[in-house]
């Protein structure tokens, strides 16, 4: 049998050739989101010119032709079409992404080994395919929140986005990507889509968490150096209006564990200070990040020692 050496350098087979295609603007509803109707599809967004795309792209075909039809991979040269990298989101390649039932649902960036490529296919298999929307749109939910956490703003907001383009009403999809543009430091693209919700979901935790996310970029924006503030709180201690903004430019910067220790420092020193600033600034912070992240279960633990000691 004549053996094809595709674009990325690895073997395919004429028995197998759908499962792997290459796909453009004009194909991609076809090619993608119909196609994830029947079975899950895993997106490749690449380029020529990466050397990491390179590597990840045998693995991920490797992977697809050994599922044996129930996973299927399309290709997207970006250079060719760059406006799938913008639906994407995309800010590095390669980026990966797995649509089930016309959605995004998992995704990951750069050239991972094949044992977590070979995982993230598994995951896919286990899920069983589109047969419930709901159930797999709660879990790309669930994983977007995830991937935030650990700080992939990209990949969750790629995931977020996906989802809104199919409910574009869906609370917790809008919160999400919320508090990714407000990580990010969009505060007009955060601010617009706060501005979106109806009256009647304003309360909703995910919003709140959401405008929470936004009030504090906010307020970073306009902190000062982290290292001039360390400085300012070593030279004064009792520097409180230093201490909190400390706290804030950590947590712009992502260092959540010590921005809860310099607020939770505060309010051991001076509780009262500025009608209880850092206590409400501290829960807060509590609200960006979600009562599911581990930081602020162990903060709140904490919070309730001092208040109540």
């Amino acid at each position: 049998m004549q053996t094809i050496i595709d674009e990325h350098g690895s073997p395919a087979s004429g028995g197998d050739a759908g499962l792997v295609k290459d796909a453009t603007a004009a194909s991609f509803k076809k090619d993608v989101i119909d196609a994830s109707r029947e079975a899950p599809v895993i997106v490749d967004l690449w380029a020529t010119w990466c050397g990491p795309c390179k590597q990840l792209g045998p693995i991920l075909e490797k992977i697809v032709r050994q599922a044996k039809g129930k996973l299927r991979l399309v290709k997207v040269d970006i250079d060719k079409n760059p406006q799938i990298a913008q639906q994407f989101r995309v800010q590095s390649i390669p980026a990966v992404f797995a649509v089930a039932d016309g959605r995004v649902v998992d995704g990951f960036v750069g050239a991972l080994p094949e044992s977590q490529v070979k995982a993230f296919a598994d995951r896919l298999l286990a899920a069983g395919g589109p047969d419930d929307g709901a159930a797999e749109t709660a879990e790309a939910i669930q994983h977007a929140a995830a991937l935030m956490a650990e700080g992939d703003l990209g990949t969750a907001s790629a995931i977020f986005g996906q989802i809104l383009q199919q409910e574009p009403d869906n609370i917790a999809a809008i919160g999400g990507l919320a508090r990714c543009h407000a990580k990010a430091g969009n505060l007009a693209q955060a601010k617009e889509l706060l501005a979106s919700v109806p009256p009647e979901k304003s309360g909703d935790p995910e919003i709140a968490a959401a405008r929470s996310a936004l009030e504090l970029a906010e307020q970073a924006e306009k902190s000062g150096p982290i290292d001039e503030l360390r400085a300012r709180v070593a030279a004064n201690p009792s520097d409180n209006a230093a201490r909190l903004e400390l706290a804030n430019g950590l947590y712009a910067g992502g260092r959540n564990e010590e921005a809860v220790e310099e607020l939770l420092d505060l309010i051991k020193r001076d509780r009262k200070w500025n009608d209880e600033a850092a206590r409400k600034q501290l829960l807060k912070l509590f609200e960006a990040l979600g009562n599911g992240n581990p930081i602020v279960s162990a903060g709140r633990r904490r919070l309730s020692a001092l208040l109540f000691s």
